[in-house]
């Protein structure tokens, strides 16, 4: 017997875990949908986007100018030409010819070469910080077109609450048989809330959230047969005008509702479509759903990669790495520069003039062979006005100070965005099974209610205070989750994630 009861037990801690695994799984599969739809949006906006573009082409040009200061200045040549011919000792000089190189004092290239990849360094962040803001964008658009997808959805399926209700008045002021029109309004009451994915549906209820729903099941069962018992029955009378009346202007309410939040898609479709790079009026295919998503770590784990992954971060790092490097050029300009070249004197031979010994005015010249002269020359720059290279030092300095500092700031209004990112998911964790459970109990006290006002014709205004009830925790709930994907887009932004070349 004790085996058997063993047996049993493994069985249902099996099918147990069988369960919570295929939850797990159905809610991997949700999330890796919703990725995979969100991931060709990023793709085509990090293809198409102008300002990334842009920021990605200064890149480039930042990288050409690597070569540009890695190697020596250019040789200088000199030629001198004489019109007549300057006599000398060794004949007559026609021309002169010099080529002359300088070099820099020692490491001053390498030191220009370190700070311009540096600087190509800090572009590539800049890059990346912008593509990480584009993504950002990308997302929060992409779900705020979702949250109003939804609340048309929303609002439509309360307009048919409302519509079938005002049937059920009509028909119990004029003394109809309500059994029909009592049936399609539960209908409708219970089919609210079927487009918007909750906790429920994708295996994320916990605790006391699970047993709520299954007593509430059970009271959902109750009220269902209380609609099939009153459509047995036969006609009711005792219906007022005025509750037709006021139905009628909550339904032109909610149609002039519609008409609005139909006019703010428009504008979304718009700017999401700018940001993707293509045509304004392309379709944009939404998800049907979003999963409500549980964060799996703390805050603290995610310091680490934002300080270590962030592109805000190591392009002001990358800057303070280039003020540094211009110092020592500042430094390295205050020295000599070395030049070495050579100078080539052409010659012609010149005749004997004058007689040895001779008188008179005309002196005695010996001839002149013409052997060209080839001259190595050194040339050192002097650097004595120092005054200008100190002040280049402290320039740089400063703005390298200026730069920690920038960078110290940008860190701890990084790490303040991430604790309320994180805040705002947990926040939003909490409200989304909250507002699910209060969903799930006021549809069942509003299809209570339908079905006492069908056989009773009571508490009218508490079944309009119920309707109007539903609708906001609907969209409240709707909403939460869409904050919550949000979130996640904010903190994928502080974490730098998806976004490596």
């Amino acid at each position: 017997m004790e085996k058997v009861i063993s047996i049993r037990k493994i069985q249902i801690a099996g099918a147990s875990l069988k369960k919570a695994f295929l939850s797990v799984v159905l809610v991997l599969l949700a999330v890796l949908g919703q990725a995979q739809q969100i991931e060709e949006y990023l793709i085509q906006a990090g293809e198409n986007n102008p300002e990334v573009r842009a920021n990605f082409q200064r890149y480039l040009a930042n990288l050409e100018r690597v070569p540009q200061v890695g190697s020596l200045p250019d040789p200088e040549l000199s030629l001198g030409v004489f019109l007549q011919p300057m006599e000398r000792l060794m004949g007559n000089q026609r021309a002169d010819i010099s080529i002359m190189q300088m070099f820099p004092w020692f490491g001053m290239l390498r030191t220009q070469k370190d700070e311009a990849s540096l600087m190509a360094n800090a572009s590539y962040e800049q890059f990346r910080e912008s593509k990480n803001q584009l993504f950002f964008e990308v997302k929060s658009t992409y779900y705020e077109l979702h949250l109003l997808q939804k609340e048309i959805e929303i609002t439509e399926d309360n307009l048919e609450i409302l519509r079938t209700m005002e049937r059920l008045a009509l028909i119990r002021y004029r003394g109809g048989n309500i059994g029909g029109a009592t049936s399609s309004a539960s209908t409708a009451v219970r089919a609210a809330g079927s487009n918007v994915s909750s906790p429920r549906s994708s295996g994320m209820s916990m605790g006391q959230a699970g047993a709520g729903s299954s007593g509430a099941a059970d009271r959902r069962d109750m009220g269902g047969s209380g609609g099939g018992m009153n459509e047995m029955g036969g006609g009711s009378s005792g219906g007022k005008l005025s509750d037709v009346l006021r139905l009628q202007i909550q339904i032109r309410s909610m149609e002039s509702q519609l008409e609005t939040l139909a006019d703010k898609k428009r504008p979304l479709m718009f700017r999401f479509n700018k940001l993707l790079g293509t045509e304004s009026t392309a379709e944009i295919q939404l998800e049907q759903d979003l999963s409500p998503r549980i964060l799996a770590f703390n805050g603290e784990s995610f310091i680490d990669s934002v300080m270590q992954d962030n592109p805000m971060l190591k392009m002001l790092e990358a800057e303070a790495e280039v003020f540094s490097k211009q110092e020592q050029m500042a430094k390295l300009d205050g020295r000599p520069m070395i030049g070495v070249g050579a100078n080539y004197m052409v010659f012609s031979p010149r005749a004997e003039m004058g007689f040895p010994g001779g008188s008179g005015s005309m002196e005695y010249m010996p001839s002149g062979m013409g052997n060209n002269m080839i001259m190595p020359m050194v040339t050192l720059s002097l650097p004595i006005y120092r005054k200008k290279y100190k002040a280049a030092q402290s320039e740089a300095r400063y703005n390298r100070e200026a730069i920690q500092y920038q960078k110290e700031n940008a860190e701890n209004e990084l790490l303040v965005q991430l604790e309320e990112t994180i805040r705002e998911i947990r926040d939003s964790e909490r409200k989304v099974l909250l507002l699910d459970e209060q969903v799930e109990l006021t549809q069942q006290a509003l299809d209570l209610m339908v079905t006492a006002y069908a056989n009773e014709g009571s508490s009218f205004e508490e079944l309009l205070s119920v309707q109007r009830e539903l609708l906001d925790y609907r969209l409240e709930l709707i909403s939460a989750i869409v904050n919550q994907h949000t979130a996640y887009a904010m903190l994928d932004m502080l974490v730098a994630k998806g976004i490596r070349e």
